[in-house]
């Protein structure tokens, strides 16, 4: 089955040229289907580019899934056009009373702040609190798993040396958990980030599983309440020039910039990524659905608690 999106979202047209088979609200209307409700909070500063990218990955499922996006009240972004936050976005306060059988929550380009020090904290202190009874499963994405983790959990954020940027090795720890269904020994994560998670509080809370870690990388996944909440570190969702573009960006204006490890053929950025990921990420985002969004929703969404 396709997803469901606004009519004239940009990412139908992006993603028809990829063969993925979307459908706009209209066609969906006629088929008799209840699906599954999935919101986005998109905190990401290019919001198409990440659109596209959560939508791509989403798409690789049999089950009609009905998207929604979300947006803050609190916080305006600067790289979209209003019109296109106008058209596909709603306010948290419009979405209040709504349910929704999965949730994605991005990264945001705020890592480096205090979460307290960040504008729009308060306003997600409601939608992280409000997701724990309107949400049957929630994943939570790099700023975001921190954020996440920092207000349900206490477990505090910390700063690096310098960037964790690249893609890096990861090792399941639980590998028996759906969520892994199908994955390889090993798995690889891109990360683009300036601080990070420690393994031992992670382990010092029973509510927390330690999913997956790097020794490069560190903690990359962590789940609670049974898979609905996870809390991703790094980027699965990226397409296969996101870390280029984000190299040449910052080379621009910046003399200390460094490649992004494991990623350039021969580490030559004169050469094209090589794609390391995308198998194991259609993987998750599929058996995130499978296994923990449509197995164990109630049927009847308003009885989600």
């Amino acid at each position: 089955m396709p997803l469901r999106l606004p009519d004239k979202l940009p990412a139908i047209e992006l993603l028809k040229h990829e063969n993925i088979f979307v459908m706009d609200d209209s066609r969906a209307h006629n088929q008799d289907i209840r699906p599954l409700k999935i919101a986005i909070l998109n905190l990401m500063p290019l919001k198409i580019t990440t659109e596209t990218d959560l939508i791509r990955l989403l798409s690789n499922t049999p089950l009609q899934l009905e998207i929604s996006f979300m947006k803050l009240r609190s916080h305006t972004p600067k790289n979209t056009p209003i019109e296109h936050m106008m058209m596909f976005y709603r306010d948290f306060e419009q979405m209040r009373n709504e349910k929704y059988d999965g949730m994605i929550i991005t990264g945001a380009p705020v890592e480096t702040l205090d979460f307290e020090d960040v504008t729009y904290w308060d306003e997600m202190q409601d939608i992280f609190q409000w997701a724990r009874t309107h949400v049957w499963s929630t994943m939570y994405i790099c700023w975001a798993a921190q954020a996440g983790l920092y207000f349900h959990y206490g477990v505090p954020k910390y700063p690096l040396e310098k960037k964790m940027f690249g893609i890096f090795p990861q090792q399941m720890l639980e590998p028996q958990l759906p969520i892994f269904r199908g994955f390889d020994d090993l798995f690889m994560m891109p990360h683009s980030r300036h601080t990070e998670l420690h393994r031992d509080d992670i382990l010092a809370r029973p509510e927390l599983t330690l999913l997956a870690e790097s020794k490069q990388s560190g903690v990359s996944m962590v789940m609670a309440r049974g898979g609905r909440e996870f809390f991703i570190t790094g980027h699965l969702e990226y397409a296969p020039d996101t870390l280029d573009k984000e190299y040449r960006r910052d080379k621009d204006v910046r003399d200390d910039v460094e490649l992004p490890l494991n990623y350039y053929r021969n580490d030559d950025p004169s050469q094209e990524p090589l794609v390391t990921w995308r198998a194991h990420a259609n993987l998750l985002y599929s058996n995130w659905i499978n296994y923990y969004v449509y197995q164990e929703t109630p049927y009847d969404i308003n009885a989600i608690t």
